[in-house]
């Protein structure tokens, strides 16, 4: 599922890189800029929401309704995995320099770049994920 989530959400990123508009980057900043402040107040839960808003964003910025809702629906069956790979140490704020390359490519539009950013970004979600689940067997 991370890894289709990860391809939903390179697509969504590489449209919006040409589609999203000057609100919808200020949302994303916005949305961002939460997320930080959960991290100064160490709250993951609130990171976790202001993280969703974050790429419900980049959904709606790729200004096709199909695939945001696919994207929707796939974030929505995720949610129970994505919250808990936030529990390794510093994985919030690795999560937030995640981010901000990827509001840097929207800006400027560089689709290939938001595509790679935000498929990685999603990878690495799974991959902490399976890293807590073998960490449990032990």
């Amino acid at each position: 599922m991370f890894e289709t989530m990860a391809e939903l959400e390179a697509a969504c990123g590489r449209f919006a890189a040409a589609r999203m508009t000057d609100a919808g980057l200020e949302r994303l900043a916005a949305a961002n800029e939460r997320c930080k402040i959960a991290i100064q107040n160490e709250d993951a839960g609130e990171y976790y929401v202001e993280n969703e808003t974050f790429h419900r964003e980049i959904y709606r910025g790729a200004t096709n309704s199909y695939l945001q809702n696919e994207a929707l629906r796939l974030q929505n069956r995720l949610k129970p995995y994505r919250r808990v790979q936030l529990r390794f140490r510093g994985r919030m704020a690795q999560s937030l320099a995640e981010h901000e390359t990827i509001i840097q490519a929207l800006r400027v539009g560089d689709a290939e770049l938001a595509a790679s950013a935000l498929r990685g970004h999603v990878t690495v979600q799974g991959e902490k994920f399976q890293q807590l689940i073998a960490g449990l067997k032990n």
